[in-house]
């Protein structure tokens, strides 16, 4: 029988990244992963597929609107959505390979097949040529998580589809209905509105994003309305039958109220996910998951049984790929007899639409809800002078800090390149900066950046540009 330091089950974000460090570590480490190919969910069917057509369909769009004015005419315009799709599975394709050989260089074993447990200390390997059982010192389950469904509304990933039916759509459906106002279902439901789809985003809150500052969610909606994007909040969807021709819906107000019926070529069901924890031989070493799936676990990422550990969306948290990859680390770290350690309020959350959004820290909903004093700075891009050089001045951002203090309390973009103009902000309130420090570091002109350090300015004293 194999034995080894560490047995990650799950070759996810979170998997595989803390196989990788524990390896690193010097640990004898295994990975097990059931899908046949790494990166999970995000690699695979999430994250990356869905920014690989976010941004084919964003050059489309561009392409048939934003360059005229630039002075680029463009005759006979044509979609190929076949060959966006190959060029969407030759990344991911390319990338998986890519894991695998960073456990061939950090001599990982790795296992395919379905990991379970037989005891504390055993694992046991199902796959198609049979089983194998492995012994582990430590094990790490990182497993993560699978698409939510609604009761009714059976998911066919032909007409009415998850986040992964959504990806393999094969033309471009006429009318579309995006069940779910979150990450998930504004980025796809961005791509089919930008290939030509009519698409409705039906929301069950009365507001998008909710987890999101509502200014933000406010000129957010705002924007994907300008973009053709329409909006059915406070509303609930009763059933969805899929049909010869489509989808029948039936929607109600959240409220109650009268039914109304609406007739589409494709829904796509994006509600959330929920932890991944079937099958896992749980009963064998006595674990139990919460109300909600989760596996609890102390402030070193062990479960209730001592050797057993859990991270990304197996435990509580925000189910994110890069806050799994920093637990990831931290969890081998801890069994290498290292501190590791993750800092939850700077941890970014991206929607990676067109304009992008970010946000890390507290919300000014938070702020008032808990009673403490802030300031706000907050500078618009429409007075960024490379964002008009560029075309994509709208959106702001938002800077929110203590009153007392000046320390960085929440950041929250909304615009172009939002996703890594908010790293700036992070790492500031990784290292507790005041919004003072942001505003006294000098930024390259004319840049992007230069928004941060005025919406910072504001935030402490004054802005300069406006």
């Amino acid at each position: 029988m194999k034995e080894f330091d560490v047995v990650v089950i799950g070759g996810g974000p979170g998997g595989y990244v803390a196989a990788i460090k524990a390896a690193q570590l010097g640990l004898k480490t295994a990975c097990i992963e059931k899908r046949g190919t790494l990166g999970g969910t995000c690699l695979n069917v999430g994250c990356i597929p869905s920014k690989a057509m976010l941004h084919s369909s964003h050059k489309y769009e561009e392409a048939k609107h934003g360059l005229t004015e630039h002075g680029i005419e463009l005759n006979n315009l044509k979609l190929n959505l076949s060959q966006m799709l190959k060029r969407k599975t030759q990344i991911v394709d390319s990338l998986c390979k890519g894991i695998e050989g960073l456990f061939l260089k950090n001599k990982i074993s790795y296992f395919k097949g379905l990991g379970s447990f037989v005891s504390e200390k055993e694992v046991k390997v199902t796959s198609k040529s049979g089983e194998e059982i492995i012994k582990a010192k430590n094990v790490i389950i990182a497993t993560g998580s699978e698409v939510m469904n609604l009761p009714g509304i059976e998911i066919d990933e032909q007409k009415i589809v998850s986040s992964t039916g959504a990806l393999e759509l094969t033309s471009v459906p006429k009318k579309m209905v995006v069940i779910g106002g979150g990450y998930i279902g504004l980025e796809m439901g961005s791509v089919w509105s930008r290939l030509g789809a009519e698409v409705t985003v039906v929301e069950f809150l009365d507001r998008i994003v909710p987890a999101m500052d509502s200014e933000v969610s406010k000129e957010f909606k705002k924007l994907l309305e300008k973009q053709g994007i329409k909006f059915k909040l406070a509303t609930k969807v009763i059933s969805a039958q899929a049909t010869v021709k489509g989808v029948n819906l039936v929607l109600e107000p959240a409220s109650g109220g009268d039914h109304e019926k609406v007739n589409v070529d494709v829904v796509l069901v994006a509600v959330g996910r929920k932890p991944y924890t079937d099958k896992l031989g749980f009963d064998n070493i006595g674990i139990k998951a919460d109300e909600r799936g989760r596996l609890p676990v102390n402030d070193r990422f062990e479960t209730s049984v001592k050797g057993v550990y859990a991270i990304g969306d197996v435990i509580i948290g925000p189910m994110l790929a890069h806050k799994a990859e920093e637990e990831g680390v931290a969890v081998a770290e801890i069994i290498a007899g290292q501190h590791g350690h993750v800092n939850y309020n700077t941890i970014p959350g991206i929607v990676y639409t067109y304009p992008e959004v970010a946000s890390v820290g507290k919300t000014e909903d938070e702020l008032k809800k808990i009673g403490i004093e802030y300031k706000i700075g907050k500078f618009p891009f429409l007075a960024n002078s490379r964002a008009r050089t560029n075309g994509e001045a709208e959106g702001f951002v938002k800077i929110i800090t203590d009153k007392k203090t000046d320390r960085i309390l929440g950041a929250h973009i909304i615009g172009p390149n939002a996703g890594e103009l908010i790293q700036e902000l992070v790492l500031g309130m990784e290292y507790k900066a005041s919004a003072e420090d942001i505003a006294r570091t000098c930024h390259g002109h004319p840049g992007l950046s230069e928004a941060v350090k005025e919406a910072a300015l504001g935030a402490y004293f004054k802005s300069i540009h406006i």
